[in-house]
C-alpha cells in the first residue's frame, strides 16, 4: 500500500485551481440606456485574481440575438491586450490596462441599430464583455448589458374572459 501525501498549494505552481474572478462594469450613463450615435465609455475592475496570472484581456462591445432560429453576433469594438512577461517576471502591457489592479477602460461610438429587443420569439441584447485568459490556457468571460434605443417590452396579450 503506497501512502498519500498532502500537497501544499505551491507544489502545483501554475496548476493551481483559480478562483473564477470578479468583474464590475461601471458605465458612463447611469441608466445604461443609450441611444443611436451616443458614445458608450465603460471601466472595469477585475477582483479576486492575480494579475501575474493573467496572458490576455480581451474587450468588446457586442450585439447578439436569442431566441428561435439562427443566432446572430455583431461587434462594434473589439481590442485584445497582450500582457507580455519579461525574464525578470515583471509584466508589460499598454497604459490603457493597469495590471497592479486589473483596471481597464473602453469608449466607442454605438450605431444607431438594431436597437435592444425583448421580445417573445427573439431578443436582442447589447453587452460590454470582457474575456480574461490565464497562463494556464483557462479563460473567463463576463458580460455586461445595457440598451440602445427604448423600445417597448412585448407583452403577451390578455385573455378576456366571457
Amino acid at each position: 500500500m503506497i501512502e498519500s501525501k498532502q500537497m501544499d498549494q505551491n507544489t502545483f505552481g501554475s496548476y493551481r485551481i483559480q478562483q473564477n474572478p470578479r468583474i464590475s462594469v461601471t458605465f458612463n450613463h447611469g441608466t445604461i440606456q443609450y441611444g443611436g450615435g451616443d458614445q458608450l465609455r465603460a471601466h472595469y475592475t477585475v477582483d479576486g485574481i492575480e494579475s501575474h496570472s493573467i496572458s490576455a484581456v480581451e474587450r468588446s462591445v457586442v450585439w447578439y440575438t436569442e431566441g428561435k432560429g439562427e443566432e446572430d453576433l455583431g461587434v462594434v469594438f473589439f481590442e485584445r491586450i497582450q500582457i507580455d512577461k519579461r525574464k525578470d517576471g515583471t509584466q508589460t502591457s499598454p497604459a490603457s490596462l493597469s495590471t497592479d489592479h486589473l483596471t481597464g477602460a473602453l469608449s466607442t461610438d454605438l450605431p444607431h441599430s438594431p436597437l435592444s429587443y425583448e421580445g417573445i420569439i427573439v431578443k436582442i441584447r447589447w453587452c460590454v464583455r470582457i474575456r480574461i485568459f490565464f497562463r494556464s490556457g483557462r479563460d473567463f468571460v463576463s458580460e455586461h448589458i445595457f440598451f440602445l434605443g427604448s423600445v417597448p417590452v412585448v407583452q403577451l396579450p390578455v385573455k378576456i374572459e366571457k
